[in-house]
């Protein structure tokens, strides 16, 4: 019996003055090893990336992280505050998709970038630059520090709804590395996870939907090890494989 296939975009990086479509090997590794799943990298870029045909082969998608920003003209803005951090190749191919996918009840798994792109599909707004924003807190990565210490839990976050239940708690402790936040909820998405700042830290989509959930934080960092990251995986490898619960 062969695993569902998550689909996974890819970012554009350069390597040597070279374009390459890459992806975080860390939700690869989740999606294959927690959600039971084969994740598949979809490259990005004009002429390369149909959007009918990966909806077609998609059991699921899950929308990965990334160190670049959402670029603000989707979202009404005109000037990026890190114009070095944008990849118009990949907001090519994920707000349509995103659009595509929600409409078709695809099930979708969006972090950190992935949740900014989410909100923004679906005619939302974000803040270029949370911690430049009165009442919110410092939200980016420590820097200077391991690896395991960056992704580590740093700020507790409130859950309610269908996320609450899911989890089984009403506050769980997040890691942190994200510059950028939802200013304006994109519509259908309900926030059903908070900072102590009053940020939203996550949404879910249509209730009729088996699957459409969007993080800020890094759940995909060890998610075999943590209860509640492992949770939402498996819990998106069921809605790829067609389970309801």
């Amino acid at each position: 019996m062969t695993r569902p296939i998550v689909v996974i975009p890819a970012c554009t990086k350069l390597i040597e003055c070279h374009a390459f479509d890459a992806v975080g090997r860390k939700f690869s590794t989740a999606i294959a090893e927690v959600a039971e799943c084969q994740p598949l990298l979809v490259p990005v870029g004009a002429g390369v990336t149909d959007i009918g045909a990966i909806l077609e082969l998609a059991d699921a998608i899950l929308l990965s992280g990334s160190v670049s920003n959402v670029a603000p003209e989707h979202y009404g803005e005109e000037t990026p505050i890190k114009p070095d951090a944008l990849d118009p190749l990949r907001d090519a191919v994920t707000l349509p998709l995103i659009r595509a996918a929600v409409e078709r009840k695809t099930p979708l798994f969006a972090i950190c970038r992935g949740f900014q792109e989410l909100n923004v599909a679906l005619g939302g707004s974000l803040h270029q630059a949370v911690h430049a924003v009165d009442g919110h807190n410092d939200h980016r990565a420590r820097s200077n520090i391991p690896l395991d210490e960056m992704y580590g839990p740093v700020h507790p976050i409130s859950l309610r709804g269908t996320l609450r239940d899911w989890v089984g708690s009403d506050e769980i402790m997040v890691n942190s590395l994200h510059w950028q936040g939802i200013a304006r909820l994109g519509e259908g998405l309900k926030p059903e996870a908070f900072a102590r700042d009053g940020l939203i830290e996550g949404v879910r989509g249509p209730d009729d939907a088996a699957f459409c959930l969007g993080v800020q934080w890094h759940p995909e960092w060890g998610a075999k090890s943590n209860p509640v990251s492992a949770a939402l995986f498996r819990r998106f490898g069921a809605a790829a494989k067609g389970l309801t619960s």
